[in-house]
């Protein structure tokens, strides 16, 4: 379990752990990819498209796979080398020369990773958790073990090690901006171990996980039928149950993405110990990795706890007071969002909060999905998957357009704007400066920064307080469990 379900997930996703917190600025930082006008927008955005289909496509090729190894698991072989391929790509991008050149080049290497390699790996993992096991408390702990490598990959790798290690290496300073060549060859050497690291954490993910309700089916000889992906949607739209768990992963995944996505920005330009420090990024890196650790000592302890709270309280009902704790936490930050201080009080209540939703909800789809099975007679897996892959990957593509035509239209600059204390106090009320000058982006910057980093979550988490709050799937377990045995009884007796 150990393996399988957390450490072969983690080295997995670790290299897109590192491209949510990173990859939009090395694009605009290093490649200057904003002086394209409205491609930095319009390519996350439009890409989408390609990569719901490629979920899609690769949800449909699961749900008609029969192998002795399960229907998901082969495809977590095929997943390392495509990914070693799309993350080389996406670093070989030229840095000069022609900006046509250039954006092609982007827009290949960004689609063939998030649109195909990245999918092809979380489809097939996702699926892990619901294929493993009916046993609910099983299914519990693999639920938290899978979400604690995924929360653990972001969190220690994207937020903690990278941030200290890392961030001034990867981004190097030079007169108050961006070396942009030292950058970008410095990238390029971090892609080839990120490439070695994936391609190890699918093959052990393979070696190292069962699908024994796939077995089931197989120990009882009976031949399953290839769903057209028609029925498949059919069986999955009309169920409420579905809707309420797929718009929760939606809802919740936006406001955390959108967070992720400016973390770098936030913690570069909103506090004044970054802003007055001789080495900013160096500065900006270590405060990120504080944030980081602080936010994630919670969630971490959380793996040990939430799985005893669900079993008390009902997973349903933890999930909601947890939210509904991290939205009162939330607005503690607003107090004064240049204090690092507030921002990092704020960010431990809102991950105590939190703990349920991170850690419960897959073992809630894992319901849903039986649910469905006893509903409809056959599972939704591959399809399911393919539409919450297309969530947790294609909605990265959208948050980050949406995050860019917000820094764009704020004015937002790489090398921040030179401003003397005069000029500083009409932008912000700011005390005690000594006079010299100093670099700070415009207020409408801060304005999208604050908006992005410190609200866009609290606002999701109110939503989907009202939204899960009419989850009751749990009601249904024990009496989906029987349909689901006379069901396959019949198919016994019947062949």
């Amino acid at each position: 379990m150990i393996i399988g379900y957390f450490l072969a997930p983690f080295c997995a996703m670790f290299a897109n752990s590192i491209f949510g917190a990173y990859l939009n600025r090395y694009y605009v930082d290093v490649l200057g990819w904003t002086k394209f006008g409205a491609f930095a927008t319009l390519l996350p955005i439009v890409s989408v498209i390609f990569v719901v289909l490629g979920n899609l496509m690769i949800g449909q090729w699961i749900d008609n796979t029969r192998s002795t190894q399960g229907k998901a698991r082969p495809y977590l072989i095929l997943a390392a080398p495509m990914l070693i391929v799309a993350i080389i790509l996406m670093f070989m991008t030229p840095n000069k020369g022609s900006n046509a050149i250039q954006m092609i080049w982007i827009a290949v290497s960004y689609n063939l990773y998030y649109a195909l390699a990245y999918p092809c790996f979380y489809c097939a993992h996702s699926s892990m958790v619901s294929l493993s096991t009916r046993n609910s408390e099983s299914r519990g702990l693999l639920a938290t073990l899978s979400n604690a490598a995924m929360v653990a990959s972001a969190g220690v790798g994207a937020s903690i090690l990278v941030p200290i290690l890392l961030q001034s290496f990867l981004f190097v300073t030079k007169d108050g901006g961006i070396d942009v060549d030292a950058s970008y060859a410095h990238w390029r050497i971090i892609s080839i171990v990120l490439c070695l690291v994936s391609a190890f954490g699918c093959m052990l993910e393979y070696y190292f996980t069962r699908e024994r309700i796939t077995e089931e089916t197989a120990n009882l000889n009976v031949k399953e039928e290839k769903l057209p992906l028609k029925k498949q949607l059919e069986g999955c739209i009309h169920n409420k149950y579905w809707w309420i768990i797929i718009l929760y992963f939606l809802i919740f995944q936006f406001g955390q993405l959108i967070k992720n996505s400016s973390m770098s920005f936030y913690v570069r330009w909103m506090f004044d110990s970054v802003i007055n420090s001789s080495n900013p990024e160096q500065t900006s890196g270590v405060l990120m990795s504080t944030l980081g650790l602080v936010g994630g000592i919670p969630t971490a302890v959380g793996m040990v706890v939430a799985w005893p709270i669900a079993r008390k309280l009902g997973k349903k009902r933890a999930v909601v007071s947890g939210l509904c704790f991290s939205v009162v936490g939330g607005l503690v930050c607003f107090l004064n969002v240049h204090s690092f201080g507030m921002v990092a009080t704020s960010m431990v209540l809102k991950g105590i909060g939190s703990i349920p939703a991170v850690y419960v909800t897959m073992a809630l789809l894992s319901d849903v999905l039986d649910h469905l099975e006893a509903k409809n007679g056959f599972r939704s897996d591959g399809f399911t998957m393919s539409v919450y892959s297309s969530i947790m990957v294609g909605l990265s593509g959208l948050c980050i357009g949406v995050l860019n035509s917000l820094l764009t239209f704020a004015g937002y600059s790489n090398t921040g704007i030179a401003c003397n204390p005069q000029t500083l106090e009409i932008i912000e009320n700011v005390a005690n400066y000594t006079g010299q000058v100093v670099y700070r982006q415009m207020g409408g910057v801060e304005q999208v920064l604050a908006f992005a980093f410190l609200a866009a979550d609290v606002i999701t988490y109110a939503v989907v307080i009202i939204l899960m709050s009419r989850l009751d799937v749990e009601k249904h377990i024990e009496e989906d469990q029987k349909t689901i045995k006379e069901n396959q009884k019949k198919a016994a007796l019947k062949k």
